[in-house]
C-alpha cells in the first residue's frame, strides 16, 4: 500500500519532499556558475600572460584583451622587412674585417727602388692620363682672343651686389657681377660679403682677394671702384639699405637685366641686388662667358697673406711626396659637423651623435628640419648617395682603387666632426696624410683662424696642382676646382668623383672579401671620369666646364 501510494507520486508525501528540495536547487546552480567563472577567468588570465599582458604599450585596461590590442600584438609579432642594401652605415664593420688584408696589401717603405719607380709610373699612367684622351685633343686657355675689347662708354651708374655663402659661392657671385656690370655698362662697387650663420666668417673682399689686382686687371672691361662715391651716398642719407634692391630670380637671363634693371639704374644712378648668388643664367652670349672666365682665372687672385702661405704649403707638400716623385693626391672631405647635421644621415655614434646633430641643426637652421610636412629619411638618403663619406670610407675607397700606403695625401676640409674617432683609420691607411694644420705652423695659421673662407683659400691652392683631385660630396668648392684644373691642365686634369650609390652597397656587406671589394672600387674609378675632355652643356656651369667658351683646341693663346 505504501509502495503504491509512493508510486502514484501525487500524494501529500511527494509534495512535501519536493518542497523540501527547492531551497537547495538555486544554491547548487550558483556554485556551478562560480566554478565556471573561475575557470574562464583562469583561461583569460593565462591568455593575457601568454600575449604579454594587457596593460602595456599595446594593451588597453589592465587584464582586458581587445580585438584592437590583439591586432596590434599580431602586427608587432610579424618581423619588419629587411632594409634595402646600402641603407645603414656599416662601414666600420667592413673596415674591421678587411683591415688585415688592406695592411698586407700595402707596399712597404723598404721596398726596392725599382718597385717604387714602377708604382710611381703606374700612378702617373692611371691618374694623369684620361682613359679616353686622344693625344691630338690638346686644349689651352684663349680668353683674350675671345673677349670683345672696345673703349668703355660713359657709365650708366653704380651696381652694388651682396655675395653670400662660402668662398666659392662668393667667387661665383663676383664673376657674375662683373658680367652683369658689363652688360649694363655699370660701374661695379667692390662686392660686400654677407655674414652667413653656417660659415661664420666676417672677412671682407680685401681680406680674401687682392683688390688692387682685381681693379687693375678689369680696367679695360669693366669699371670697378672700392666704395660708392659720397655724393651718391648722400642722396640716400648715407644709408645703403635705402638704395632700391632689385630682387632678381635665380638664373635670370640677360634680357631681364636689360629690361628690368637697366631703366632703374639710369633713373637713380645706382641699384643694389641682394642676394646675388646664381642670379645670372648659365648660358649667356660668348663674350660674357669669356668675361666670367677672365674674372675667375685672372682677375681674382688671393690676397697676399693667403697667397704667400699657400705657395709655401704647396712646396712643403711636394717635398713630403718624394716616394711619388713630388706628386700627391688631394681629397675634399666634407665631414664637418654642419655638413653631417644638414644631411640628416645616421652614422655609428648612437644617442650622443643624435643629440649633437639635433643641436647643430637647431643652431644653424632654427627649426627648418621640424617644419610641418618635412619628411626625413636617413636610410633613403644613404641609398641615394646623399650622405657625406666618412674619412674611413674615403680611405677604404682609395686603397681599394689601388693607392697604397706610400701615397701622399692632402685632405682639404673644415673641422672634421668627431675627428679623433673618424680620422684615425684614414691615417692608419695613409700614414703620409697631410692637412693645412700639419703643413703650416700654428703661428702661420693664427691670422686665419676663425675665418673659414681664408682657410678654404689655403686648401683650394694646395689642391689645385695635385696629381689627382678626389671630390666626395659636391658643392661649389669641388665644382670650381675641377673647372680651374681643366683650364690649367689642357682640359683633362684627373678627378675622382665616385658614384656613392654604388659605394654604399660595398660598404654595407661586413662579409665582403678584399679582392671583391677592390674590384668594386676599381670599377667605380673607371666610371668616375669616363668623359675625359668634358664640354659644357647648356645647363652646365662655365666655372666647372670652361670648354669650349674659354679654351681653344691645340693652338690656343693665353
Amino acid at each position: 500500500m505504501s509502495v503504491a501510494l509512493y508510486a502514484r507520486g501525487g500524494g501529500g508525501g511527494g509534495a512535501k519532499a519536493s518542497a523540501a528540495r527547492r531551497p537547495w536547487a538555486p544554491r547548487g546552480r550558483r556554485r556551478a556558475a562560480v566554478v565556471l567563472l573561475l575557470a574562464l577567468a583562469y583561461v583569460a588570465g593565462l591568455l593575457v600572460f601568454m600575449l604579454g599582458g594587457g596593460g602595456g604599450a599595446g594593451g588597453g585596461r589592465a587584464g582586458v584583451v581587445t580585438v584592437a590590442s590583439l591586432r596590434r600584438r599580431r602586427a608587432a609579432a610579424v618581423p619588419s622587412p629587411p632594409t634595402p642594401p646600402g641603407s645603414v652605415y656599416r662601414s666600420h664593420l667592413v673596415f674591421e674585417r678587411l683591415w688585415p688584408d688592406i695592411r698586407d696589401d700595402a707596399a712597404t717603405p723598404a721596398s726596392a727602388a725599382a718597385a717604387t719607380l714602377s708604382s710611381t709610373s703606374w700612378r702617373r699612367s692611371m691618374l694623369m692620363t684620361s682613359h679616353y684622351q686622344n693625344p691630338g685633343e690638346l686644349w689651352a686657355p684663349c680668353i683674350n682672343r675671345k673677349l670683345i675689347r672696345s673703349e668703355l662708354p660713359p657709365s650708366n651708374g653704380y651696381l652694388m651686389i651682396e655675395a653670400n655663402g662660402g668662398l666659392n659661392q662668393q667667387r661665383l657671385s663676383i664673376c657674375d657681377a662683373v658680367a652683369v656690370a658689363s652688360l649694363l655698362n655699370a660701374t661695379l662697387v667692390i662686392p660686400a660679403f654677407h655674414f652667413n650663420s653656417v660659415w661664420r666668417d666676417h672677412s671682407k673682399f680685401g681680406d680674401i682677394f687682392d683688390e688692387d689686382h682685381f681693379i687693375e686687371t678689369l680696367k679695360e672691361h669693366v669699371r670697378v671702384v672700392k666704395e660708392l662715391p659720397v655724393d651718391v651716398l648722400e642722396r640716400f642719407n648715407h644709408n645703403i639699405s635705402s638704395i632700391p634692391n632689385m630682387r632678381t630670380k635665380a638664373y635670370s637671363s640677360p634680357n631681364h637685366y636689360m629690361q628690368k634693371v637697366l631703366p632703374k639704374l639710369r633713373e637713380l644712378g645706382v641699384v643694389r641686388i641682394a642676394p646675388f648668388s646664381n642670379r645670372l643664367a648659365q648660358s649667356v652670349p660668348s663674350n660674357l662667358q669669356a668675361l666670367r672666365c677672365f674674372v675667375n682665372y685672372q682677375a681674382l687672385r688671393f690676397a697676399e697673406p693667403i697667397r704667400v702661405l699657400a705657395e709655401n704649403m704647396v712646396e712643403r707638400m711636394v717635398k713630403r711626396s718624394t716616394l711619388t716623385g713630388g706628386k700627391y693626391v688631394s681629397v675634399h672631405l666634407r665631414f664637418e659637423e654642419d655638413m653631417v647635421a644638414f644631411s640628416c644621415c645616421i652614422y655609428d655614434g648612437g644617442l650622443k651623435e643624435k643629440i649633437e646633430m639635433e643641436n647643430a641643426r637647431e643652431r644653424s637652421w632654427k627649426g627648418k628640419f621640424h617644419r610641418h610636412g618635412r619628411v626625413i629619411n636617413p636610410e633613403a638618403n644613404r641609398r641615394d648617395g646623399k650622405c657625406p663619406l666618412t674619412p674611413l670610407e674615403v680611405g677604404m675607397m682609395l686603397r681599394g682603387m689601388g693607392f697604397d700606403n706610400t701615397t701622399s695625401l692632402y685632405v682639404a676640409s673644415g673641422k672634421i666632426y668627431n675627428a679623433e674617432k673618424y680620422m684615425a683609420p684614414l691615417r692608419q691607411m695613409f700614414p703620409l696624410l697631410a692637412t693645412k694644420d700639419t703643413l703650416a705652423l700654428p703661428e702661420e695659421l693664427a691670422e686665419f683662424e676663425g675665418h673659414s673662407s681664408r682657410l678654404a683659400a689655403l686648401d683650394y691652392t694646395v689642391c689645385l696642382p695635385s696629381e689627382v683631385f678626389v671630390t666626395t660630396q659636391g658643392g661649389n668648392f669641388p665644382h670650381f676646382l675641377m673647372g680651374h684644373r681643366r683650364y690649367l691642365f689642357g682640359g683633362n686634369a684627373k678627378t675622382i668623383k665616385p658614384d656613392k650609390r654604388k659605394l654604399v652597397l660595398s660598404f654595407d656587406d661586413p662579409n665582403i672579401r678584399w679582392n671583391r671589394f677592390k674590384r668594386h672600387m676599381q670599377d667605380i674609378l673607371h666610371h668616375s671620369d669616363m668623359r675625359g675632355t668634358a664640354f659644357r652643356k647648356p645647363n652646365d656651369s662655365i666655372y666647372t666646364f670652361p670648354m669650349p667658351e674659354c679654351m681653344c683646341q691645340q693652338d690656343g693663346m693665353i
